[in-house]
């Protein structure tokens, strides 16, 4: 079933099996979890399910409360809440260790699993995190949070969405953003984005991103913007596991996994493979 209720939520996913299997047990690789950002579902994975699943693995891709097909409920949209979610899910599908993909909001919500669930992830892919702003950046956030709560956070989010391309995004991926954000809920838009920015629980924002993300064992690869180089710099020294790194990616927009997904691939399998020949060592 394409759908899964979690009690206070539905959750739309997808669950494919590896290509070259005929079962998932057969497959002996580490089941993967995609997450998606803010504004966004599920779909932004269209282009890389084929090419994992060719790989050998399981690959489970949920659209977050709020966002897509799933439910939204009123409340429950910090990144922590939607680790929890997706544990849920996970339970509901018999998996117990997953290497979880997070791409912008996702990687709080990936980087959340990893830290209140360790036993559930293997290790993080996140893909331009949103966690790790600057003070300065930081700053911007109050009065946006405020109009995403207000009569039409629709405008908001979609003003927001214009820092995510270059000069070199395509056209389409502007207009399925646009359609996606669109798509997604007026509560979600209003309380996920606030949830990673404000209130005692956040970690999105440093010194708080520091001290969370420090949390996290697992081995972490990191794929940041052109933009967010000195984030990656920043990143780099947080890392607790000697498989970890930060790259920044030259040219790469906001969603660079999508604008150039099978160079995304590459980088991402040479790492699951290295990791992979570690664990047989």
């Amino acid at each position: 079933m394409p759908f899964a209720d979690l009690g206070d939520v539905r959750l739309f996913y997808t669950d494919d099996a590896p290509s070259d299997s005929p079962s998932h047990e057969a497959a002996g690789r580490t089941p993967l979890l995609l997450v998606h950002g803010f504004g966004a579902d599920s779909h932004d994975w269209a282009f890389h399910i084929p090419g994992l699943t060719a790989a050998g693995h399981r690959v489970i891709a949920p659209d977050l409360r709020g966002h897509g097909y799933s439910s939204a409920p009123g409340s429950g949209y910090r990144p922590q809440d939607l680790a929890g979610d997706l544990v849920r899910l996970l339970d509901l599908l018999g998996v117990e260790r997953v290497t979880a993909f997070g791409h912008s909001m996702g990687a709080l919500v990936v980087s959340a699993l990893a830290v209140e669930h360790p036993a559930r992830v293997r290790a993080l892919v996140c893909v331009d995190p949103g966690y790790g702003q600057p003070p300065e950046i930081a700053a911007m956030f109050p009065p946006m949070i405020e109009a995403l709560r207000g009569d039409d956070p629709y405008s908001v989010a979609l003003a927001n969405d214009r820092w995510c391309y270059t000069p070199a995004s395509p056209g389409w991926l502007r207009e399925w953003h646009r359609r996606k954000i669109l798509g997604t809920s007026p509560q979600a838009l209003a309380h996920a984005f606030a949830a990673m920015y404000e209130g005692e629980a956040q970690f999105g924002v440093r010194p708080a991103a520091d001290a969370y993300l420090a949390r996290r064992d697992c081995p972490v690869l990191s794929c940041w913007s052109a933009a967010q180089a000195a984030s990656a710099d920043w990143e780099n020294g947080l890392f607790k596991h000697p498989a970890s790194r930060a790259l920044a990616w030259p040219g790469g927009g906001h969603r660079l996994h999508v604008e150039r997904p099978a160079e995304f691939l590459l980088v991402v399998d040479q790492w699951l493979d290295e990791l992979d020949k570690e664990k047989s060592a």
